[in-house]
């Protein structure tokens, strides 16, 4: 793992997670989550392949709460909220499944899937190939791998094994090294964080800075900070036009109206 300067509360999330990942690999074996992930009912919806396709692609985010929002919509229904989100014509849809600060759950997961017909990430704190063989065992379609808390070894790791079940792999990043770092792995979709994951500072202009290092055939997405058809606005004019939206659509009564807004500003990208 790349050293930082002030990761204090980003080490606590990791530190809790690999404590997390330890019990559960006591309690339930890598070999029967191998066979749990061989044995999946249905086949990967096609996750990168779904953010390749022309026009504004919004990848929409059930999230009950955050570190840096606190509550967000801790009582939503996640499969509701998910035929939502297809109705109102998202890419896909991201699940955080992480418990003790962001309040999701595996179960969160599930219901989203079997309410839709669309590619699901599995979004959480990606930290060992345990979690790999765990997420296809859970039917997901993509999970997210943070570069930033994975060393190089680790993270080429799980992105091949991640391949093998024929998983996508959004590969998160925050700045120029880690988009190199991404980029030597054999990351193929990438996601930039507009928002710093040690001080929780947002700024929408960071995607396409770091976009414009990405090579073509390379899928960029902007996640965190998206919020409102301004942000996408602007965002279309810097040149991108993938993006993850979370907060806003969780907290909105009509989310499938939101989208459909937001897509609209695209036409024929």
């Amino acid at each position: 793992m790349a050293k930082r300067k002030n990761s204090s509360f980003l080490d606590q999330i990791v530190t809790a997670k690999r404590e997390e990942v330890e019990n559960a690999r006591k309690a339930v074996p890598v070999k029967i989550l191998q066979e749990r992930a061989e044995a999946r009912q249905s086949l990967p919806r096609g996750f990168e392949k779904a953010l390749r396709h022309s026009g504004i692609r919004i990848v929409a985010e059930i999230k009950r709460a955050s570190p840096s929002k606190g509550d967000i919509q801790p009582a939503l229904d996640p499969a509701g909220i998910a035929a939502a989100y297809e109705a109102g014509g998202a890419a896909a849809i991201s699940v955080l499944t992480e418990q003790r600060y962001f309040k999701g759950s595996v179960e969160d997961l599930r219901a989203a899937r079997e309410a839709t017909s669309i590619p699901v990430l599995r979004k959480d704190f990606i930290v060992s190939e345990y979690q790999v063989h765990e997420t296809a065992s859970l039917g997901a379609d993509a999970l997210l791998a943070i570069v930033r808390i994975l060393d190089d070894k680790t993270l080429k790791s799980i992105l091949t094994l991640s391949a093998g079940y024929g998983l996508d792999v959004l590969t998160e990043v925050y700045d120029e090294t880690d988009l190199t770092r991404a980029l030597d792995a054999g990351a193929t979709l990438i996601g930039i964080n507009n928002r710093d994951l040690e001080s929780f500072d947002t700024d929408i202009d960071r995607a396409a800075r770091i976009a414009a290092g990405i090579p073509a055939g390379i899928i960029a997405v902007s996640l965190s900070g998206v919020g409102s058809t301004e942000d996408i606005t602007r965002q279309l004019q810097s040149g991108l036009s993938r993006f993850l939206v979370g907060e806003a659509l969780s907290r909105n009564s009509d989310p499938a109206s939101m989208l459909k807004s937001m897509i609209a500003l695209g036409g024929t990208v």
